[in-house]
């Protein structure tokens, strides 16, 4: 049996700080970033303030466009967590799709 890929995040996120577009030793675009959420989420009937920070990768194609997207500016970003390397605990955000919020 087939499972579904059941490893996508999604979030709504201002770019606070991006790094360079650089190039993997494969040949890959890439640029890092750091994405900042406040939100205000309810849970179990609560409203909860929620405020925090995650690292952030596009690469490929993508890369390109989230270079010229603006510092500061919200985006509903798609993509997909994984380990920042093999053996490490640290997760980062892979950006796969991402648009801007009005």
């Amino acid at each position: 049996m087939s499972l579904p890929n059941n490893n996508v995040f999604q979030l709504v996120a201002e770019i606070v700080e991006r790094e360079v577009l650089r190039y993997t030793p494969a040949g890959i675009p890439i640029v890092a970033a750091t994405l900042l959420n406040r939100s205000e989420p309810i849970e179990a009937g609560v409203r909860r303030q929620i405020e925090f920070e995650i690292a952030a990768l596009a690469a490929g194609e993508i890369s390109g466009q989230f270079d010229k997207a603006v510092l500061g500016g919200k985006y509903h970003f798609t993509g997909f967590l994984a380990r920042k390397s093999r053996n490490g605990k640290t997760l980062v955000f892979h950006i796969t799709e991402f648009a801007a919020i009005d």
